[in-house]
């Protein structure tokens, strides 16, 4: 591969940026956005699936595998490229230009099949139902998800072994394969021509083809229980699942279809400046931009989702704020102490005995027991308050009135 090209009697090296150092600051921004989002929101999907592990179905493991491809493409590879854009060049010249291609391309790939993994079990499930008992099993659907990354990880290391290159785009601040490999030899040509042809057009078919299935045949079923007057949960949850999937897999072909012609275009093209380097750097981004919505169609149409957003949420808050600490003054003459300093604990929180004296131990274990069993007429959760420090007088009580007196209540801080 030439590092360098004449232009003018000036010698420029094809990492150097082909746009303006303000349009290499806006790109590296962009990038910078697309990280942060799709961090966020695949991070938060990778967590609510740890956390429901044992409840979920076989086919979401496909739902996994493309926040994982997601979640990773972002965190191991675009900071590269975010770093080349602040500085107008490509940083690392061919070395990093062969890992940042390799490894975009693996985890294109992956994306790839993963949707089209998922639109095929869709339909398989939705209109093939002794499929669905047999074939979508977990065992069956973690074996796919292995066969997605091997096929993605052998195909896009054909390059290392002299079919095909990694090279700069155009623009010269990422590298992908080197589409004009096509008139540069017969393993190039053939390379390219299967990488298109086989991992692009027929993915992209069977996705169209199998989503247009699905919505006709959920469409129809709903439409004949409708005319029967039939309304059903089920039915209405099934449109909701179809939609997503349908979403998903169209936001997807939708995202990456300018790139793939542009790529497309530049195949049958040997000079590289047929187009302005700002007509490839928008697909490039809009393509990268595939990372981010998955997660906010999942909890969109997702009412599991949803809820388990909610209680990871709330439990994030209660374990971050869930405790407060206040000031009890007793007005009485007959008091032990005047002040008491008191912890109030949430119910989410572990209460342990820190240290208390056994007698107080016993005490608070006592009140833990009745406050766990309340009494029929009362169903309103109540909330353990401690004294953490007053009177050292045996007749000072361990634990405090579950409700004090409104003049009583203890500050919060």
């Amino acid at each position: 591969m030439p590092l360098n090209s004449s232009d003018d009697n000036r010698t420029v090296s094809v990492f150097s940026s082909r746009l303006t150092p303000a349009a290499d600051i806006c790109v590296g921004l962009a990038i910078l956005s697309v990280v942060l989002l799709s961090v966020l929101g695949n991070g938060l999907v990778l967590v609510i699936c740890y956390r429901r592990r044992k409840k979920m179905a076989g086919s979401e493991l496909l739902c996994i595998n493309l926040a994982v491809v997601d979640f990773l493409c972002c965190i191991c590879f675009y900071p590269l490229s975010i770093l080349s854009s602040f500085h107008h060049v490509w940083l690392g010249e061919n070395i990093t230009c062969v890992y940042y291609g390799l490894g975009c391309y693996i985890f294109g790939l992956c994306g790839m099949f993963t949707i089209t993994a998922i639109s095929i079990t869709r339909y398989m499930k939705t209109c093939y139902s002794l499929a669905n008992t047999v074939w979508l099993k977990g065992a069956n659907i973690r074996l796919m998800c292995c066969v997605i990354w091997l096929v993605s990880v052998v195909w896009s290391s054909f390059p290392l072994f002299g079919w095909g290159e990694y090279v700069p785009e155009p623009y010269g601040l990422s590298c992908t394969i080197a589409w004009r490999g096509y008139h540069t030899s017969t393993k190039d040509a053939f390379y390219v021509i299967c990488s298109f042809a086989g991992f692009t057009l027929v993915p992209v078919l069977l996705i169209v083809v199998s989503q247009g299935r699905i919505l006709y045949r959920v469409s129809r079923f709903s439409y004949s229980l409708s005319a029967r007057g039939i309304s059903s949960n089920l039915r209405h949850a099934e449109k909701r699942i179809s939609m997503m999937f349908f979403c998903i897999s169209l936001g997807f072909v939708i995202a990456w279809a300018p790139y793939a012609v542009v790529s497309f275009l530049f195949i049958f093209h040997k000079e590289p400046w047929y187009m302005a380097p700002e007509g490839f750097v928008l697909p490039a981004l809009f393509a990268k931009s595939s990372h981010i919505y998955n997660p906010f169609i999942y909890f969109y149409f997702n009412k599991t989702f949803q809820r388990e957003l909610r209680c990871l949420l709330l439990s994030s808050y209660h374990r971050l704020g869930g405790n407060r600490v206040g000031v009890h003054i007793s007005t009485g003459h007959q008091a032990p102490h005047p002040i008491h300093i008191q912890l109030q604990e949430r119910g989410c929180v572990q209460k342990k005995n820190f240290g208390l004296p056994p007698d107080r131990a016993h005490s608070r274990n006592k009140a833990k027991s009745k406050a766990s069993h309340p009494s029929s007429s009362s169903r309103v959760p109540v909330r353990q308050v401690f004294v953490c420090w007053g009177s050292t007088s045996k007749n000072t009580p361990a634990v405090m009135d579950n409700q004090p007196a409104k003049d009583d209540q203890p500050v919060s801080i």
